[in-house]
């Protein structure tokens, strides 16, 4: 039984490997394409960057519970098999765009199947112990780790010979993926641990309000919302950040995130199955949450290119945060609602990637006007570090509260 809850997870680190490996290809040339089929500069592309963020959260707040629904009902392998599919010809979709509404509908589509994360993480949920679910999860951060070694870097070098070449190397990932997922991954919810699928559950409002349930994790939820949208301060604004600041290429922003999956990759991969059991899920938390605070900030005052290298160390170890909360979560909850609260976590992660990315690019471009007075593009990091501060306040009640 042990070999084979090993095998399933390899199974899944490798599914997200690739998918991730993909969505990183993508990241450098994204705000290019954006200026070539906007004609606008940097600024622009930001807004619209955060516009076509917001339409992709948008169809994933409204999907995500229903494919966690689904999930728990008719198994995690159909739904995650649709999302990777979905995804393939999303980047379909960007490689093609003769103009900047093909983005949207690529991204809308990509947001209604999109629950590859969310499903992936209730499978690993399904094959863990409780005791083993934080190391686990941290599996999925190695693989994103690993993806943004090889993603950008890949991104950031094929687009010298086209922008759109990136995209149809995600795209063929993408559709690699779903075969691979077809043909190899397992099913891992075993029809015991099955519930009836219930349009009550199944929307947004419903799962949120099935919180009520769980009074333990509800002030956790909180904090992961506050630090989700954070956390667009560097998802959202990154590429554009470093751009204006640095006047870094695409080459140079593809090197960078690179850089962030290596240590992400020995972080969740290694560091994280010694930290947590050192230490204790509550105390990573804490360090995670402080160590965000720092690498905020240190981000928005930085003024050499070298010093984001470096401040990307503190900022990534801060990862520990994740998989430790996730593993409190999880033991919180029983094993045929693992999909839904999990769903509930990837509706907080839409929600936030509704406000955050707006939130982020539009404060970039506000303080990214030269000559206005009012130039200081690191003030979306400064916005990260004051709601990640709040979440320490609200999550610190929560945990003294009901797990001290």
């Amino acid at each position: 039984m042990a070999s084979k809850k090993k095998s399933a997870i390899g199974f899944i680190f490798i599914t997200l490997l690739i998918d991730f490996t993909g969505f990183g290809i993508i990241i450098p040339v994204f705000p290019k394409l954006i200026e070539e089929l906007t004609g606008g500069g940097l600024s622009l592309a930001a807004v619209y960057g955060g516009w076509l963020t917001l339409s992709y959260s948008i169809m994933q707040f409204i999907s995500a519970p229903v494919l966690g629904g689904l999930s728990d009902r008719f198994g995690r392998r159909p739904v995650l098999l649709g999302s990777l599919f979905g995804l393939g010809i999303d980047y379909i979709f960007l490689a093609f765009a003769p103009s900047i509404f093909w983005l949207f509908v690529g991204r809308i589509l990509a947001g209604i199947t999109g629950a590859s994360f969310t499903t992936a993480q209730a499978y690993i949920a399904d094959v863990s112990t409780p005791e083993k679910r934080a190391q686990n999860f941290g599996l999925v951060g190695a693989a994103f780790g690993i993806g943004f070694i090889i993603g950008p870097v890949i991104g950031g070098v094929f687009s010298q010979y086209g922008l759109r070449v990136p995209f149809i190397i995600s795209a063929v990932l993408a559709l690699i993926n779903w075969l691979y997922g077809y043909f190899i991954l397992p099913e891992s919810l075993a029809k015991e641990n099955r519930r009836k699928f219930e349009w009550k559950r199944a929307n947004p409002a419903g799962a949120l309000l099935q919180i009520k349930k769980y009074p333990a994790i509800t002030g956790l939820l909180a904090t992961l919302l506050l630090l989700y949208i954070a956390g667009h301060a560097v998802q959202s604004a990154w590429t554009y950040y470093t751009m204006e600041k640095f006047s870094w290429n695409e080459a140079w922003v593809g090197y960078s995130l690179g850089f962030v999956g290596v240590v992400v990759g020995i972080v969740q991969g290694g560091l994280i199955r010694v930290i947590i059991p050192k230490i204790g899920q509550v105390k990573a938390v804490y360090l995670g949450l402080i160590l965000y605070i720092i690498g905020f900030i240190l981000f928005a005052f930085a003024t050499k290119s070298w010093m984001m290298f470096a401040i990307i160390l503190p900022y990534c170890l801060a990862g520990i945060f994740g998989p430790a909360m996730q593993g409190i979560i999880s033991n919180q909850v029983e094993a045929n609602a693992q999909g839904e609260i999990q769903g509930v976590m990837a509706g907080l992660m839409s929600a936030a990637s509704i406000v955050g990315p707006l939130m982020m690019t539009n404060l970039f471009a506000w303080f990214s006007v030269k000559n206005s007075g009012m130039y200081f593009p690191g003030a979306p990091f400064i916005l990260a570090a004051l709601l990640t501060l709040a979440g320490l306040f609200v999550c610190s009640s929560t945990l003294k509260k009901y797990h001290s």
